[in-house]
């Protein structure tokens, strides 16, 4: 990673430790929100579908202001949108520190939401911008890695942190310096990319979202299944094992342990796509993991959690990285993966946003988490048949 695409950007690897920096911020608000949730349900009177909610409600920003990043984009470039995206996430986060009442806890939360969104949505396409192509699957890898490990970290620290802090509040709070370092370690990327973009004012792209494209549709689809997946265990797997008499601390190591796995799978899985091109190879095997991980909470909970855990975060990783490499692979251009990425995140987010709190309602419903991992082992199968649509041929979106 030494070389450079453009004259007026920083070296290649200068933009890859931001584009880490900037990444480790996009799932902390959610992530360590659930060790915490007996607690702030106790302290706040909150029920589980309210409790769901607060997962919720990033992951409904992410679908519903995916476009929106488009157009801030357009108007002042997407590497400018970005940092105001970071920015976003850091005051939301900060927010969280005046969380004694339930509004400061969810405004916060939206702010922080609003700017996970923008970031989310923009980021493919400057990967395929900004990097070389025989570099985007080693890039998106490292992507996915720096935003895997920011939520594991979040949710093995939740606990640990409310003790040495000494509130929830400022344990939610803490993360905030997490996005100011990233404020700043996206600097050097916002004034290299402003200096390239006032070199080339043809390079700004038209705002439309490609939704009369087949391709489009068919990665929306993909990102949605995976998505109510992904959010509705992060929502519930730590809860779920302290429903069962685990301590919080333990409960988070291993909502820690789903985040972990999905640190090795999500880098390898877009490495390997530099190798290996019929992309359904790769998206097929991590389904099928998945499927596994979800049926062994779902049919066997007490017996190997921590294997079950590792197997669905393993899948999960893979299967959420490999839809970050569809959005550069079925797109013509930067712009083109842009767009694409504000469509299949709006349709993708929209639905999975109403999976944690879905979760929480068939939990207060039949009072347990059995049909809640019963659901999501059923829905892995679409995982499975949307993978294995996704042939080598399909129409690139332009």
């Amino acid at each position: 990673m030494s070389s450079r695409r453009h004259p007026h950007l920083p070296p290649v690897w200068l933009m890859a430790l931001a584009l880490v920096a900037v990444a480790a911020n996009l799932r902390t608000a959610m992530a360590s929100v659930p060790p915490l949730t007996e607690t702030i349900a106790d302290d706040l009177g909150l029920s589980n579908t309210a409790l769901g909610a607060l997962t919720t409600l990033p992951v409904l920003c992410m679908g519903l202001f995916a476009p929106t990043a488009q157009r801030i984009a357009a108007r002042l470039g997407a590497a400018a949108a970005v940092e105001l995206a970071i920015v976003c996430v850091a005051i939301g986060l900060g927010l969280r520190l005046a969380g004694g009442a339930t509004w400061p806890l969810y405004a916060g939360t939206f702010v922080a939401g609003v700017g996970i969104a923008i970031g989310g949505t923009l980021l493919p396409g400057l990967v395929k911008e900004l990097f070389p192509p025989a570099r985007a699957g080693l890039v998106t890898g490292l992507y996915m890695l720096a935003m895997m490990g920011g939520a594991g970290a979040s949710s093995a620290l939740s606990v640990p942190l409310q003790g040495w802090l000494g509130s929830w509040q400022a344990s939610l709070a803490s993360w905030s310096l997490l996005a100011v370092v990233g404020v700043l370690a996206w600097v050097p990327v916002l004034t290299g990319h402003a200096r390239h973009r006032a070199a080339n004012p043809a390079a700004v792209a038209p705002t439309r979202l490609p939704w009369r494209q087949s391709t489009a549709w068919l990665v929306a689809g993909y990102l949605a299944v995976q998505s109510v997946e992904f959010y509705s265990t992060l929502a519930w797997l730590a809860p779920s094992y302290t429903a069962r008499g685990w301590d919080p601390t333990h409960a988070g190591y291993l909502l820690s342990v789903f985040t972990a796995a999905q640190l090795v799978s999500g880098l390898l899985a877009p490495a390997l796509t530099d190798r290996i091109h019929d992309r359904r190879v790769l998206l097929v095997s991590a389904a099928v993991l998945g499927l596994l991980g979800q049926a062994g909470l779902w049919l066997l909970p007490e017996g190997a959690p921590w294997v079950w855990a590792t197997v669905l975060g393993l899948g999960q990783g893979a299967s959420f990285a490999l839809g970050l490499v569809l959005i550069v692979d079925y797109a013509g251009s930067p712009s083109a993966s842009a767009r694409l990425a504000g469509m299949a995140f709006l349709f993708s987010y929209t639905i999975a946003s109403f999976g944690p709190a879905t979760m929480g309602a068939i939990r207060d419903l039949t009072g347990g988490f059995t049909a809640v991992w019963g659901t999501l082992t059923v829905l892995m199968l679409g995982q499975v048949l949307f993978s294995a649509l996704m042939r080598p041929g399909l129409h690139k979106v332009d």
